[in-house]
């Protein structure tokens, strides 16, 4: 298991750290030896064996406590918030390694944490809980695209961006005199084969258009998000070609000043 607040000895070395657990179960100094550097050598910690806790930085700190979680052989490798206590650069990194390690050793990998964008960078599958019970599982970019459960969509909140406050403060609810763009967003779940495609939405509605925010992503050869555009005439329906080109099409409101 990985900790969230790297739980080493402070008056052992690296070496000493990674090793205890063997030593512990009486495994014979000359194997604990080899699998230690072992394990180093596949956290990237050579040179490091002699150094103490209070000489390490957080994302060395972590990568100690990686080595010594693998020490042992696990078939399954629990992470724990393993990397809310890291900035952003060494979260990174220590989420390049744990996907190296899930590729070289074949190892399951279960991560628990409550930052979206980690799950979005490491994992294959996600299972959202809510208050002790499953919400919502599924392949990420499934559960990402289409979220269905209220905690899923609170917990993806950050991810998503709103209207742009220069529009939300002029957006009307109906068409009248002064407007002259309509507002339309164009949802994409990563179901099937269906991605936006600029210059055929633009050609569904027939005049001028334009983006005004995009929040689409790619996750695992899936195009999930949002897409904002704007529209040089009103409209009180969405146009039937328009509705073949995402998987969903809303009409939020009305501006009369150019977008």
């Amino acid at each position: 298991m990985i900790f969230q607040h790297f739980n080493l000895l402070s008056s052992k070395t690296v070496w000493g750290n990674v090793a205890f657990p063997l030593v512990v179960a009486g495994v014979p100094k000359r194997q604990i030896e080899e699998r230690v550097a072992e394990v180093l050598s596949l956290v990237g910690l050579e040179g490091k064996e002699r150094t103490y806790p209070s000489r390490l930085s957080g994302g060395q700190k972590q990568r100690v406590g990686i080595a010594r979680a693998l020490v042992h052989r696990p078939e399954i490798l629990l992470c724990d918030e393993a990397t809310s206590a890291l900035d952003p650069e060494t979260t990174l990194s220590i989420l390049a390694l744990l996907k190296d390690i899930n590729r070289r050793l074949n190892l399951t990998i279960i991560l628990i944490t409550h930052e979206m964008s980690v799950i979005r960078e490491i994992c294959d599958q996600v299972l959202v809980l809510d208050e002790g019970s499953v919400a919502e599982a599924g392949p990420v970019w499934q559960v990402f695209g289409n979220p269905t459960h209220t905690a899923t969509r609170a917990l993806l909140q950050p991810l998503n961006r709103d209207i742009p406050e220069d529009i939300q403060g002029r957006l009307r609810d109906q068409p009248d005199r002064e407007t002259k763009w309509t507002i339309v967003e164009l949802s994409y779940t990563g179901e099937g084969e269906l991605e936006p495609d600029v210059a055929a939405i633009a050609n569904a509605l027939g005049a001028p258009t334009r983006v005004l925010q995009s929040s689409l992503d790619r996750i695992q050869g899936h195009v999930s998000g949002r897409l904002l555009i704007s529209v040089n005439e009103t409209r009180t329906a969405v146009p039937k070609g328009l509705q073949n080109l995402a998987h969903q099409v809303r009409i939020l409101g009305y501006v009369g000043d150019d977008v």
